[in-house]
């Protein structure tokens, strides 16, 4: 029954791909001939790419009532941002290889940055979220920026009824709607006061989210561009650091603190609900928790209709994100070369290979073993990584991100009534939280860099 509710949906997927990517296409290439705007505000300047243009259309398209873009299509464009995320990652592999004698010797530093990722929610959101008032919904907002592994853990420990699984909805919800826009506008401010050595910016930009490392790490190759590999590399290494050790950190060490915290700061009130508890309940507080639950229930109905995969045949998925691809990389590099074309064939060799062993291995994600095979065959160790690297970097990196983020855009209207229901308590804890994460981790691998000025 499985298998043939996937074929029916791979073929529902596939009769829907053409329109979207055909949108994408269009979308993303007039963004990148756009290109970047600078926007001077005295205390700094803030740069925006075409990457974050073709976010902030593909969503305007996603939401508009003219012409409405049905979920099934916005399904669709969410299936290709997982696979466009593969490619994304495999570029930034060829970075990595050339820095590796850099990231050796930053070695203690990108783990010592990781706390920063750990604390700055959890010493800055979480008392922001007590204030608000969001109830045990904190706990689940804010011990981490709360991408995918947050839901497992959360739903294991309190269960998908809980009010804490509520709160990580809320903030996945969050920042996947602003979270590449804000942290762009941030890190572009923040990189341009240049106080901070560009590889602890980079080390910063490693949130644990594909497209907010992308965006965040663009910010800071424009301001310093001369550094541009090293920056990626680094932002790269870190941000699969903090995807690999998350899990484990956020079970052991970040979901129990958050906890400890919140109770800690909302004793006084717990003092006060258990005295009334042990009294007796009134008819409204029934009522009022049969609402609550109530709401709980039909809002993980919402997220789960938003959120049900679609599923697409990987020749298909990777043969658009190519086409797409190769066109914004044309546009970047003003010109179509054969140089192009084969350092996408290098790319998706790669992300075949890495799918691959994945099945094989079935423990080990196929982004773990692009990353490793990637930055070995791209690094001074093996004997064929100039001719390699030659040719994948004349495809930008940039320009992915750009498909990336267009699609993913244009994947957001569905997700649009699921904010509203979460209410507007969670847009300044969020901004905190993302804030906090990267603002946090890049001074401390300042220090650890040892380029305190």
């Amino acid at each position: 029954m499985t298998t043939l509710t996937t074929a029916r949906t791979e073929k529902a997927g596939t009769k829907l791909t053409i329109p979207i990517a055909a949108l994408a296409f269009v979308i993303a290439l007039a963004v990148q001939f756009i290109g970047q705007a600078k926007i001077d505000l005295g205390i700094g300047a803030i740069v925006i790419f075409p990457m974050v243009w073709g976010l902030i259309l593909g969503l305007l398209v996603s939401i508009q009532k003219f012409k409405p873009l049905g979920i099934d299509l916005q399904r669709v464009a969410a299936a290709l941002v997982g696979v466009a995320v593969l490619l994304l990652v495999a570029r930034l592999a060829f970075n990595i290889g050339p820095s590796l004698p850099t990231l050796l010797k930053a070695g203690p530093a990108l783990l010592l940055q990781e706390v920063g990722h750990l604390l700055g929610t959890i010493v800055l959101a979480l008392p922001l979220a007590v204030l608000l008032r969001m109830g045990k919904a904190t706990v689940g907002a804010t011990f981490s920026l709360d991408r995918e592994p947050s839901f497992a853990m959360v739903s294991e420990k309190y269960g998908p009824d809980s009010d804490q699984y509520r709160g990580v909805l809320a903030m996945y919800v969050f920042g996947t709607l602003f979270g590449a826009v804000f942290i762009t506008l941030l890190t572009s401010l923040v990189a341009n006061w240049k106080i901070f050595d560009p590889l602890a910016l980079a080390m910063g930009a490693g949130v644990g989210s594909g497209s907010m490392m992308a965006a965040s790490a663009a910010s800071i190759t424009a301001a310093y561009p001369a550094d541009q590999e090293a920056i990626l590399g680094m932002a790269a290494v870190s941000n699969l650091i903090t995807t690999v050790l998350g899990v484990y950190v956020g079970i052991y060490l970040a979901l129990p603190l958050a906890d400890k915290f919140y109770k800690f700061l909302t004793r006084k009130q717990e003092s006060r609900e258990l005295v009334t508890a042990h009294g007796s309940r009134s008819a409204a507080d029934v009522e009022r928790q049969a609402a609550q639950e109530e709401e709980n229930r039909q809002f993980r109905e919402r997220v789960a209709e938003s959120s049900a995969e679609m599923k697409l045949p990987l020749w298909l998925s990777l043969s658009v994100l190519t086409v797409l691809g190769i066109g914004t990389a044309a546009v970047a590099a003003k010109g179509l070369s054969l140089s192009i074309v084969v350092g996408y064939a290098i790319m998706l060799a790669l992300v075949l290979v890495s799918i691959g062993l994945a099945k094989v291995t079935k423990k080990i994600s196929a982004i773990v073993f692009i990353t490793t095979i990637g930055a070995y065959i791209s690094s001074p160790w093996f004997f064929g990584a100039g001719a390699l690297n030659a040719a994948v970097k004349t495809v930008d990196f940039l320009s992915i991100a750009t498909v990336m983020l267009t699609l993913a855009g244009l994947s957001l209207g569905k997700d649009i009534p699921l904010l509203k229901n979460i209410g507007w308590k969670i847009i300044p804890v969020g901004l905190v939280a993302i804030t906090a994460s990267f603002l946090l981790s890049t001074v401390i691998a300042e220090f650890a860099l040892g380029f305190w000025h």
